[in-house]
């Protein structure tokens, strides 16, 4: 088949990979010429560089015969002609907090595309077609697509919703080995022909195919990321705050009592500083307007949200509390700035929220190391004498009177030993219990911590 993906972002690029990667004729459009020259390059360190997606690089470079990535909009006016299936992939930020979606780039890229779907196969429009919503969208937007594409006289086509539920730093093993498809459309033939893009996963007895109308796929996606959202936050705010506050209770027993009981599972029985990412937060606020608009009340999804918000706020604000600590003249080392590992996705993470804090407290310096996500957050918060993007997470913490562990990147958990190699005794803020196995060691050496999960744990000497 023949496949166009607008947009080449996280979901765009992954989702484009995979389809090359069964067999299907490949175009992705973007606008931004330094993305499409990046994940075009044939170059895996490149792709990787601009998307660090675990695989991403591999599989773009192995069926680089059957996907091509390009900024002319003529080349796909000559791709529509014999086009099978349009996905749209388009960013759908919140605006400001209002819960309210911005559409503006789904709408410009779905009326140009309307504009040129009049024309294909010169203006007679004789192969038909489908429009696959592949954003996270308000239940209603499924409908105002298909009310783009007929008043601007597009004929012969569908228009189907199919929400990605793809985990970021895992998405392409998902994409290879979903749990589930979901396709929501009103007519068989639009059933039909998404069959078809996906028939590997239809042949696949592990992958669950889920028909329902459009409607439904939209309302699904934004519920499913509402239900993880929630249940972070119930362990941000209920389980961890619990376990800070008894003595003796140790959180990762506690998560042991929990998670074996199947009715709960393990997902998100992890205590963090804070849910950031693309996905979560924006949903919520989306759902959560959609809901109020429409005359509900939607008082628990608001809560999930700003309990979110306080986990953070909480968190920080413990260094003085608890630990006296003033932020004022201090050197900061801040260990990790993507969201979470295995991506250099910064987007929503408390990494940007903790910079503008030390900014507001007048602290010295702040000194950031993470593997992945630094280009990314330097387009933030540029390099100079007040941050400084250090080349190891050892540099980072050199100096620093307080240490924070932002991101769970697998490397931070042997860091004890390099503390207790120091001189100095900074200030540890473990925001994802990377050290917890070493507690005991870190606070008999002197150290005072600030963990999630934890009372306040004081130095022993």
């Amino acid at each position: 088949m023949n496949i166009l993906y607008i947009g080449a972002g996280f979901v765009g690029a992954c989702s484009a990979a995979v389809s090359a990667n069964s067999g299907h004729t490949t175009l992705v459009f973007d606008i931004d010429e330094k993305k499409i020259a990046a994940l075009g390059s044939g170059d895996r360190d490149t792709i990787q560089s601009c998307l660090f997606e675990e695989g991403l690089g591999d599989l773009l470079v192995r069926h680089k015969d059957f996907v091509r990535f390009t900024t002319d909009y003529g080349d796909v006016e000559a791709f529509l002609n014999a086009c099978d299936a349009v996905f749209l992939c388009l960013p759908t930020p919140e605006i400001g907090e209002t819960g309210e979606s911005d559409l503006h780039f789904y709408v410009a890229a779905a009326e140009r595309l309307a504009m040129a779907l009049k024309k294909r196969n010169g203006g007679a429009q004789e192969k038909y077609i489908v429009i696959v919503n592949k954003s996270t969208v308000p239940v209603s937007m499924f409908g105002r697509t298909d009310d783009m594409m007929r008043d601007a006289g597009v004929k012969n086509y569908g228009v189907v919703s199919n929400p990605e539920f793809l985990v970021e730093g895992k998405a392409i093993a998902g994409s290879l080995k979903p749990d589930r498809l979901v396709i929501g459309a009103w007519n068989e033939k639009d059933f039909a022909v998404m069959r078809q893009v996906y028939q590997r996963f239809y042949d696949s007895p592990s992958v669950e195919n889920i028909e329902v109308n459009p409607k439904e796929a939209e309302a699904g996606k934004l519920l499913a990321n509402f239900t993880l959202f929630n249940k972070l936050a119930v362990c941000f705010d209920v389980i961890g705050r619990t376990c800070e506050t008894f003595p003796d209770v140790k959180f990762e027993s506690v998560r042991k009592i929990l998670t074996t009981d199947p009715r709960i599972g393990s997902w998100g029985l992890y205590d963090s500083l804070y849910a950031g990412g693309s996905c979560f937060i924006k949903d919520a606020r989306s759902l959560s307007h959609q809901l109020q608009t429409a005359g509900t009340d939607a008082t628990l999804v608001n809560e999930t949200y700003c309990a979110n918000k306080r986990q953070l706020e909480m968190f920080i604000g413990r260094a003085e509390k608890e630990a006296g600590f003033a932020w004022g003249g201090k050197t900061v080392a801040l260990l990790g700035v993507s969201f979470k590992r295995d991506t250099n996705d910064i987007r929503n993470s408390s990494a940007i929220d903790i910079v503008n804090f030390c900014t507001e407290h007048g602290v010295k310096r702040v000194q950031i190391f993470d593997p992945a996500g630094m280009p990314m957050m330097q387009m933030m918060f540029p390099g100079g004498e007040h941050i400084v993007y250090a080349k190891s997470a050892e540099e980072a913490i050199a100096s620093a009177d307080v240490i924070i562990v932002v991101t769970d990147w697998p490397q931070f958990r042997g860091l004890a030993d390099v503390l207790l190699g120091m001189s100095s005794r900074p200030l540890i803020l473990d925001g994802r219990r990377m050290l917890q196995h070493r507690y005991d060691d870190l606070q008999k050496a002197g150290f005072n911590i600030v963990a999630v999960g934890s009372p306040f744990l004081n130095a022993q000497r």
